[in-house]
């Protein structure tokens, strides 16, 4: 028998409660379970103490019977220091999607067409400003 260690909801429609519970993995979410060892309210603020409450020793029996945890109970054990959980890595969860790529790419080539509109005329006056001032010191020599 597999055993893990998850929520089980509890309270109203839009006010949730959960117990902490051990299970097994077959059992349904809010079915029979073997033990409960905590509570989660996430309705409390982050920093108040009553949010999650565990049953220390429990935990580290279940654990060190084999007990797997889910992934939120795991953030809540390692929180609490009982048990360290290996960050997880994703490094195309920030990745744009695809039209999101495409728009950009859109967007920089047109800030590029529209930068090299903008460098042509200057760049033509810069031309054309060396010739005016040699003319112009011809006209003062003379």
């Amino acid at each position: 028998m597999s055993v893990s260690i998850r929520l089980s909801r509890g309270g109203a429609k839009k006010r949730p409660y959960y117990k902490i519970i051990v299970a097994n993995s077959r059992a349904p979410r809010d079915g029979k379970y073997l033990e409960q060892v905590g509570t989660y309210n996430p309705i409390l603020a982050k920093d108040d103490a009553n949010r999650v409450r565990l049953v220390e020793d429990r935990v580290r029996y279940w654990l060190g019977v084999g007990a797997q945890p889910t992934d939120r109970v795991a953030r809540m054990l390692d929180n609490a220091g009982i048990k360290e959980r290996a960050a997880t890595v994703n490094p195309s969860k920030g990745e744009p999607g695809k039209k999101a790529k495409e728009r950009a790419e859109e967007k920089a080539e047109k800030l590029r067409e529209a930068e090299e509109a903008a460098k042509a005329p200057v760049e033509a006056a810069a031309e054309e400003a060396p010739a005016e001032e040699t003319g112009a010191e011809e006209s003062t020599e003379a």
